[in-house]
């Protein structure tokens, strides 16, 4: 009898573990590497060197995301990093790439050759994602308070988006 009951034991746990690899949990749409991935990405798109994670960017960025936990706001931290925020409404899974996939897609509104947005649009997010002296960048998100949505945000490490210079 112990036999047996180990077998089955065994069983349910393989059958555990090749359903947590056939549905991969939300969170691992949100590690570090999803973000730095994803950032490495659009820099590579332009010739730009690839961003690192960093644990004290990344701490800066948690406890920023905390403290929009309750309002959702979308306002900047004003803290020593370049920053990026989004916000995404309540009823979806948002996640890394939903919030860099957004920032990335301003590129068609960047103009390299003058350095500029077009006119009446924003590309600010995009230049600071490739920004080539931005080397570090640390990221979170929270699921805000009453049902709020979804804010996440990204730091980098020096900061980019220095007027008057290029991002690459």
């Amino acid at each position: 009898m112990a036999c047996s009951l180990k077998v089955a034991c065994l069983a349910v746990a393989l059958a555990s573990i090749v359903v947590a690899v056939m549905v991969p949990p939300c969170a691992g749409q949100n590690s570090a590497q999803d973000y730095v991935d994803l950032h490495n990405k659009a820099r590579a798109d332009v010739g730009v060197g690839p961003v690192s994670w960093d644990d004290t960017v990344a701490a800066y960025a948690e406890i920023y995301a905390a403290q929009r936990q309750g309002d959702c706001a979308l306002q900047h931290s004003d803290g020593p990093y370049g920053e990026n925020i989004f916000w995404g409404p309540a009823g979806t899974d948002w996640s890394a790439s939903d919030a860099v996939d957004s920032w990335v897609s301003e590129k068609q509104y960047y103009d390299h050759d003058t350095n500029s947005c077009t006119d009446g649009q924003e590309c600010g997010h995009y230049t600071q994602v490739v920004w080539s002296d931005s080397t570090n960048i640390g990221c979170a998100g929270v699921v805000c308070d009453n049902s709020g949505g979804v804010f996440i945000v990204c730091n980098y490490n020096p900061p980019g988006n220095v007027v008057g210079q290029s991002p690459y």
